[in-house]
């Protein structure tokens, strides 16, 4: 299993330097010197010249693109063109913010759809088979605008926008956290039910369940100790997979909500032709993205040890001795 988990955490890091060198060379065939953007058409040649040895523009490409993932991997995300500001402590800030956000709604949408998953797989639940269907219909900007006209607007319940750090004022955090976690939520628990009902009713049919079933267990035992491990797998798959497309589609309830999240200062920042933030910020999802499928995987291993063992014995020449 050590070799398979080795492999596979190469894979992912030499994924990583593939993405990192086309992110940079799909930045630097933008038109338009970045230094010459930020200053502006009336601009000096000396003024540009300036800017570019301060942001290292003028450098040789493969000096460039070592300075800016060398300074990625300490920390270092370089400087604002629009504002001139540290990039570092304000991506870490909003990354945070979008990671709350994504995170509760992950873990509230892992609560709701297993157990709707397992009973809609043993009972035949029309009901609640309908109900994911109209939440995987409904876009999550929809349900996040619909909870405001109810919640908001007309029960004046919680306040429609805005956000409020823990550190300063947890009660306000709270209020202000819920209805874009329920916006997400909704979508996201439909789904997640329909693929966990699909994979229980999956495993619900093997042979291990009828065996176990012979040997007196009850069927509701035999599928908590044998069947929800084995079904765990698709889920895990898709949840891997639901939670790198949270943080993209976090970006428009940012939008709906004004909250300050990653993907709220990526807009701002293609809006400003701030390239220097477009890279790092790009290239920070993208980081998040493989950083994901990676504990995925290697999660795989740790629920069914067999997926490391075909993983070792697939690399090897057919005909071969294990």
């Amino acid at each position: 299993m050590s070799k398979t988990i080795a492999w596979t955490v190469l894979r992912y890091t030499l994924t990583f330097v593939i993405a990192s060198i086309i992110i940079f060379v799909l930045i630097r065939v933008i038109p338009g010197d970045p230094a010459a953007v930020a200053l502006g058409i009336t601009a000096t040649p000396e003024a540009i010249a300036a800017l570019q040895s301060q942001l290292g523009t003028d450098q040789p490409l493969f000096q460039q693109y070592f300075s800016w993932i060398g300074g990625m991997l300490t920390g270092d995300f370089g400087t604002s063109l629009s504002s001139g500001q540290d990039l570092s402590p304000i991506i870490f800030d909003r990354l945070q913010v979008s990671l709350i956000l994504v995170g509760c709604s992950i873990v509230l949408s892992l609560l709701i759809a297993i157990p709707l998953g397992v009973l809609s797989a043993r009972r035949g639940g029309v009901i609640i088979s309908g109900i994911s269907q109209i939440g995987i219909a409904i876009p999550s900007f929809l349900a996040g605008i619909l909870l405001v006209a109810v919640f908001a607007v007309g029960l004046g319940w919680l306040p429609a926008n805005g956000w409020i750090p823990p550190s300063e004022n947890f009660g306000g955090f709270l209020a202000r956290l819920i209805l874009p976690v329920l916006a997400l939520t909704a979508v996201q628990a439909a789904i997640l039910t329909r693929y966990v009902r699909s994979a229980v009713m999956d495993v619900m049919g093997q042979d291990f369940m009828r065996t176990a079933r012979s040997k007196g267990m009850s069927f509701n035992r035999a599928l908590i100790i044998h069947g929800l491990r084995n079904a765990a797998l698709p889920v895990l798959t898709v949840t891997g997979l639901q939670l790198t497309t949270l943080v993209i589609g976090a970006v428009v309830i940012e939008q709906v909500f004004v909250i300050p999240g990653i993907g709220s200062m990526l807009l701002e920042s293609v809006s400003n032709r701030d390239l220097i933030a477009v890279q790092s910020i790009v290239m920070l999802l993208v980081a998040f993205t493989l950083l994901v499928n990676l504990v995925v995987d290697l999660l795989y291993q740790v629920v069914d040890p067999r997926v490391g063992a075909v993983g070792v014995a697939s690399t090897k020449v057919p005909g071969s001795v294990a």
